[in-house]
């Protein structure tokens, strides 16, 4: 006898993110995890929006990951601080996401970050089914896990190779690579949003930072303010020597 959802216990339908709770109801634990959020997002939008000139990604911040189907949902859900999926439109049927539910998409983030509050412990946490750790390397197998410490002014970046993570070397700038982004992820020491912090930013594989729309705007206003002093003194520098022609009986435009 063929086996339907009721028989085995299921939904008829399972709920999509519409359905599922949005948030667990938590505080944020930190003042410097939404503006950091905000500056992985704004900085690397240029680079997505290069790689994916149909729009077609997302990214999630404080967002919950649903993989599994529990009697609570929240306990079939994970909320990593920042996460990036390719390939996948930003909104369904016309509607923001509230969440992002793997059994109607499919495809898994392409790399997922935590920021730690605590001492890393929930973030290293390798029990099956309920540990962090162990639900991005082995339930929603995400390509790239990293875990960053303000603290301890520290980031940690693991790559799932042949079904286990790895811990990936930093490089000759101490960055970590993400080949399939052609970016680096590592410690910036500076000041966003009126604070100076140790804060987690992105690379190009060149070793160039990854400007925020603020700093090109910024970087652009310098540069416009450069090329009007040095035309100002090229003007300055052209009526010196006309005057020093007439000095001399010569007119300049003669």
């Amino acid at each position: 006898m063929t086996e339907t959802y009721a028989s085995l216990g299921l939904p008829k339908s399972l709920p999509d993110h519409t359905q599922l709770p949005e948030s667990d109801g938590t505080f944020v634990k930190n003042f410097q995890e939404h503006p950091q959020s905000i500056l992985l997002t704004d900085s690397i939008t240029p680079v997505l929006q290069n790689l994916h000139p149909n729009g077609q990604y997302c990214i999630g911040q404080d967002s919950g990951i649903y993989w599994r189907i529990t009697e609570e949902p929240l306990r079939g859900a994970v909320s990593p601080d920042w996460f990036y999926v390719p390939n996948v439109p930003p909104n369904l049927n016309g509607q923001m996401r509230r969440s992002y539910v793997l059994w109607q998409e499919y495809v898994a983030p392409l790399i997922a970050i935590e920021f730690v509050s605590g001492d890393g412990a929930e973030e290293r946490d390798r029990t099956p089914i309920t540990g962090k750790f162990w639900v991005y390397e082995q339930a929603i197998r995400v390509p790239f896990y990293a875990i960053y410490e303000v603290r301890l002014a520290r980031v940690e970046v693991y790559e799932l190779i042949a079904g286990s993570y790895q811990l990936v070397s930093a490089n000759e700038r101490e960055h970590f690579p993400i080949p399939h982004l052609n970016v680096e992820l590592g410690i910036w020491q500076g000041q966003y949003q009126n604070t100076e912090l140790p804060w987690l930013r992105w690379w190009d594989n060149q070793g160039n930072l990854l400007l925020t729309g603020d700093e090109r705007a910024q970087l652009e206003s310098q540069r416009a303010e450069q090329e009007s002093q040095r035309a100002e003194q090229e003007h300055q520098r052209a009526e010196r020597l006309a005057a020093q022609l007439r000095a001399l009986g010569v007119e300049p435009e003669v």
